[in-house]
């Protein structure tokens, strides 16, 4: 990788930061370049990368705009093989002329680049063309979701959100002004990555007739794709322009079509979050007919407002099924359980009464997905709860999503969980949006 646009007397220039942290930590050679040479820290500057006496896979480019085209045909007559342009100073600073250049000169030379104006991308223990210092970073660890942003400071800020609720990226890409590389082209590229299982897109706008394409490779895509769309208000809108130049269009319709298509829509970046890491798991999505198992009446109530308010089906329990599952209830509980859904075990359940109420609800044909409310500090809850449950949820082949507090001393039940690709949420709301993204996903 070259970095081109390295500083001799800046050191937080972000060339020198997204430099500095590829050739110390990452297992990439990096080659820094400006245009005076020298050195710098006992490494060679080389004046161009025509100096530079190896092929070049990646150049990084950080100059001022201006400088941009210059280094661009620099680029190309090296043949490398392609670039993020982290400047600004383009479209979304009504340089539109100076965007058509760069992005002229590269459809001509067949050289592939992110951006402008973008962070470009993050590949855990790979690659890292941030330009913010290592050690601010939240790095979410290696995973399956491919995360796209149009904005870089969302996609960092979403990766701290990924990183808190134990999501792994297969990859992280900012692409700014898009004026190459697009949503539609990261929709190929992850739908062939074996390491990718979600793919995710901050989005705030599209080209003339670009969004129509965008929902037709998302639909045909074998993968979930989750979009959390900006620009809905006309404040909204209008930032979006300013931001990166993008034509933000007709919310409402894009929404519409979205959900006609199998488009999983998130409306918040929480959403996001819950989404990515549902379909992680659960990638084919349900029709949203919930079952509820709780420990605490009150938990069930609240999960049963948060589907409501989600547009989730809560559909009565058979009578078969109630009735098997009380014969098979602890004698304690027998007579004190409600079997309504949510159906409420009680703080006096044991392992045995969660297992049995989550495998005949699985089976029971009015539900597609399970939520099962765990608390973890009821006395008959063991911390094998995670592992037992998981287990029950890949014998009878139905979607589970688990509510465990995210504390420490959990941790080894939320393991459980994790451990066997269940997702869990931090909170009895997060687990509703895990089950309102397989009904946002679910098979066309």
């Amino acid at each position: 990788m070259a970095v081109i646009g390295v500083s001799t007397s800046q050191d937080s220039h972000p060339a020198n930061v997204i430099y500095n942290k590829n050739h110390l930590r990452y297992p990439v050679q990096t080659f820094a370049v400006n245009p005076r040479g020298g050195r710098l820290n006992r490494e060679p500057l080389y004046r161009s990368v025509a100096d530079i006496e190896i092929g070049v896979d990646l150049a990084v480019i950080a100059v001022r705009s201006r400088f941009v085209p210059d280094v661009m045909a620099q680029c190309i007559e090296k043949k490398i093989k392609g670039a993020v342009i982290i400047s600004g100073g383009f479209a979304e600073s009504g340089n539109q002329d100076l965007q058509k250049q760069v992005a002229e000169m590269a459809a001509q030379a067949d050289f592939p680049f992110v951006g402008p104006n973008c962070l470009g991308i993050y590949s855990p223990e790979a690659v890292d063309t941030f330009f913010l210092p290592g050690e601010r970073i939240i790095h979410p660890r290696k995973g399956n979701v491919g995360f796209v942003s149009q904005s870089g400071g969302v996609l960092v800020d979403q990766m701290v959100k990924f990183a808190g609720e134990g999501i792994g990226v297969s990859a992280a890409v900012s692409i700014g002004n898009k004026a190459c590389i697009r949503e539609t082209h990261m929709i190929d590229w992850f739908e062939q990555d074996p390491g990718t299982r979600v793919i995710a897109f901050y989005i705030e706008g599209f080209e003339c007739r670009e969004g129509r394409e965008f929902i037709k490779q998302a639909q045909a895509c074998t993968k979930p794709v989750v979009v959390l769309k900006a620009g809905k208000t006309a404040r909204g809108i209008a930032a979006a322009s300013s931001h990166t130049a993008s034509v933000a269009g007709d919310y409402r319709v894009f929404s519409e079509i979205m959900k006609q298509h199998c488009v999983a829509e998130a409306d918040t970046e929480y959403e996001l979050t819950a989404f990515c890491e549902a379909l992680s798991c659960y990638p084919r999505g349900s029709f949203g007919n919930v079952g509820i198992v709780s420990l605490s009446g009150g938990h069930g109530v609240v999960a049963a407002d948060a589907c409501g308010n989600h547009g989730l089906n809560i559909p009565k329990i058979a009578e078969v099924t109630a009735e098997t599952i009380r014969s098979r209830l602890s004698p304690e509980i027998q007579a004190i359980a409600s079997l309504e859904n949510p159906l409420d075990l009680t703080g006096s359940c044991v392992d045995a009464d969660i297992l049995t109420a989550v495998r005949h609800l699985s089976r029971d044909q009015n539900f597609d997905c399970i939520l099962a409310l765990l608390l973890p500090y009821s006395p008959g809850i063991s911390a094998d709860i995670g592992a037992k449950l998981s287990q029950v949820a890949r014998n009878e082949g139905k979607p589970l999503i688990a509510y465990v507090p995210k504390e420490d001393k959990y941790k080894i039940i939320i393991e459980g969980f994790a451990l066997n690709n269940i997702p869990v949420a931090s909170s009895v709301e997060g687990a509703v949006l895990m089950a309102k993204a397989l009904k946002r996903c679910r098979p066309c």
